[in-house]
Order: structure tokens, then C-alpha cells, then sequence
């Protein structure tokens, strides 16, 4: 429903993004400045780097996976269809709403704001906010970008641990993040399982770190533009 391409071409640029993040064969490249990370990478020439590591990358899951490759067999016109036709067609017949006027609001509307609030991930969480898991990474904690995402901002922490299903360190209702408990959930009746979590990782190194500290050895660090918030510390 969000039409955000199909599950398998959305994998592979994650994946992508997630091993080369910030550099040129990432796919929004966050150095090359907020409107390109954005949504300005959606309207160029990918770089070659991109077409070369989205060759590379390991998607032998996803072409194993019936779901995924169905719905890329039939992608855009289903998402099209559930993006815009579908709830129109929920609000018309549920409520006798207006077609047209759920169209351009049930449809249209939202998908602009969904868009921009995916966007957000890749532009704002990439540029401003804390770095208290990684400080060598421009990825960063923003509550802001958190908030409309459903909890998708914790951003230093999700590049630091990326098979943590939660996305952060606390998750639920301890650190805003719907997607967490939607999962939970899932898992509760069954429909999700083998869910990972980082917590573990994290208490060592935040271990090693003090220790490091306390022998007066600098946590490594990436040079940012004056504009981009100064990374926080635990």
C-alpha cells in the first residue's frame, strides 16, 4: 500500500545502503546533502558504484521467497492498485464516501505523506541527531524523524545493529516504536518468529568503550558540516 517499489528491488537497495552507507555505491548517499538523500537520488542516474554492488549483493533469499516474487511479478500494477484504487474503493463502499474525494485523500494525500515520512529516514536521521552507539557513523538518533516513521529513527543504533528487529535499544513503549510492537504482536500469534536483539552486543561494547575512556583513547569519529548536530556521548 505505501508504493514504495516492490519488496524484492526495496531489499536490495537497503542492503546496499547498509553495507555502503555514505559512500558512492550508496544508494541515497547522505554526504551528497539532504535534498539528494531525500528523495533527489530518485530522480538521477544511479551511480555506477550502485548498479555494480545491487549486482553483487546476496539475494538469493529473496528469490527463494514465493511471496516476494510474486508480488514482483505483478509489481507496480498491484501497489497501484492497493496504494490508491483499494482504499477508495473501502471508503466509497464502507461509508458511501465520494470515490474521487477518497481518491485524492485516502490515495493521493497519503501516499505523499508516507512517502516523505519514509524519506525522512534516509535524509533527516542520516544528518541530524546523536550518535551515542557509533560516533564514526553519520546515522543518528532522532526522535523527531521517530515520531513519524513509526520508530524508525533510532538510526545510529539500527546501522550499528542491523539485524536488531527492533531498531533501537529499548523499543515498545520505553522508546516510541510502533514497529516493534506490531512485531511483537505478530510473533504472538504466530506469525513472526526468530526475532534477534543487539542488547547483548551493545553492553560489550559500551564495556570496552569505558575502558577505553578511562585509558584516554578518543572514540573514532567522522567529520561532519558545521550544520550537522555534534555527536552525543552515553
Amino acid at each position: 500500500m505505501s508504493n514504495e517499489g516492490s519488496i524484492f528491488h526495496w531489499a536490495r537497495d537497503h542492503r546496499v545502503h547498509h553495507k555502503f552507507s555514505e559512500t558512492h555505491a550508496d544508494p541515497h548517499n547522505a554526504t551528497r546533502g539532504f535534498f539528494f538523500a531525500h528523495m533527489g537520488w530518485l530522480f538521477v542516474k544511479k551511480h555506477p558504484d550502485v548498479v555494480k554492488a545491487g549486482r553483487e549483493i546476496d539475494l538469493s533469499d529473496l528469490f527463494e521467497d514465493p511471496v516476494v516474487m510474486f508480488q514482483k511479478k505483478w509489481d507496480p500494477y498491484l501497489s497501484m492498485y492497493l496504494c490508491f484504487i483499494w482504499p477508495a474503493q473501502v471508503a466509497h463502499y464502507g461509508w458511501g464516501e465520494n470515490f474521487w474525494n477518497a481518491l485524492f485523500v485516502a490515495g493521493f494525500l497519503r501516499y505523499v505523506l508516507v512517502l516523505h515520512n519514509t524519506w525522512l529516514v534516509n535524509s533527516a536521521a542520516h544528518l541530524y541527531g546523536d550518535h551515542p552507539y557509533d560516533t564514526a557513523s553519520y546515522p543518528a538518533e532522532n526522535s523527531i524523524v521517530a515520531f513519524f516513521s513509526g520508530g524508525e529513527g533510532w538510526h545510529n543504533w539500527h546501522h550499528k545493529y542491523p539485524y536488531d528487529y527492533a531498531a533501537s535499544e529499548f523499543g515498545g513503549f520505553a522508546q516510541y516504536n510502533p514497529g516493534k510492537i506490531i512485531i511483537d504482536t505478530l510473533a504472538f500469534v504466530g506469525l513472526a518468529y526468530n526475532r534477534k536483539r543487539a542488547t547483548a552486543a551493545w553492553e560489550y561494547g559500551r564495556a570496552r568503550r569505558d575502558k577505553d575512556r578511562a585509558a584516554g583513547i578518543p572514540l573514532p569519529t567522522v567529520e561532519r558540516r558545521p550544520w550537522q548536530q555534534k555527536s552525543k556521548d552515553l
